[in-house]
């Protein structure tokens, strides 16, 4: 890591789907009634803007539901969110790769997000910004999941190379995903690494 840019390499976590996280589904109206508590953190975790906002792309959708980013373009999906200057979110493709680029909450030194590519193709961004209890249970994507963290789960296009992918983070927590485009021979068994995050045990944002 190049200490200049201060940009750290996360961990990509492989894993199959499991079907009991995220299996309690965040509604409109929970939701406008979660928000009006006015808790400063939610509103930055969860504000007008940013990547784990339900209302990111104009009308209300659960973040922890995977969402086909790359059949839409950023310009018209976030232009109204743009034109008033409301989010720094943007993705897009180039010939080799799939990008997603994100302010995350949280400060440089508590990056607690953690990055999952399972079976189904689908790469969630996840992080908790309140701990749970000792005395909870359940662990806290099983429940309801947004009153301890966030996520966004985005499904990979057809031809994503689900194995190489690389997520980073700056000190000042702008944060970049990129999916490797398959090309010929990439489906070679050697090929591909995962890659290691976060710091484990960090704290709540």
């Amino acid at each position: 890591m190049s200490q200049m840019t201060g940009r750290k390499q996360l961990e990509v976590l492989r894993e199959e789907h499991t079907s009991n996280r995220w299996c309690v589904s965040l509604r409109d109206d929970v939701f406008k009634n979660f928000m009006s508590q006015g808790n400063p953190t939610v509103q930055k975790v969860f504000g007008d803007g940013s990547l784990f906002s339900p209302f990111l792309f104009g009308k209300f959708f659960d973040p922890s539901d995977a969402f086909p980013l790359w059949e839409f373009e950023s310009e018209v999906l976030l232009s109204n969110l743009r034109s008033s200057g409301q989010t720094t979110v943007d993705w897009f493709q180039t010939e080799q790769d799939y990008v997603l680029k994100a302010e995350l909450p949280g400060n440089g030194k508590n990056c607690n997000v953690q990055i999952y590519a399972d079976s189904e193709k689908v790469v969630e961004i996840s992080g908790q910004w309140k701990q749970q209890t000792r005395e909870s249970k359940m662990e806290w994507r099983s429940g309801n999941w947004w009153e301890y963290g966030f996520v966004r789960r985005l499904e990979m296009p057809e031809d994503a190379d689900c194995r190489r992918i690389e997520a980073y983070v700056t000190t000042d927590m702008v944060f970049e995903i990129k999916i490797a485009k398959k090309t010929l021979g990439s489906d070679h068994p050697n090929k591909g690494k995962d890659v290691s995050i976060a710091t484990k045990n960090s704290e709540a944002v």
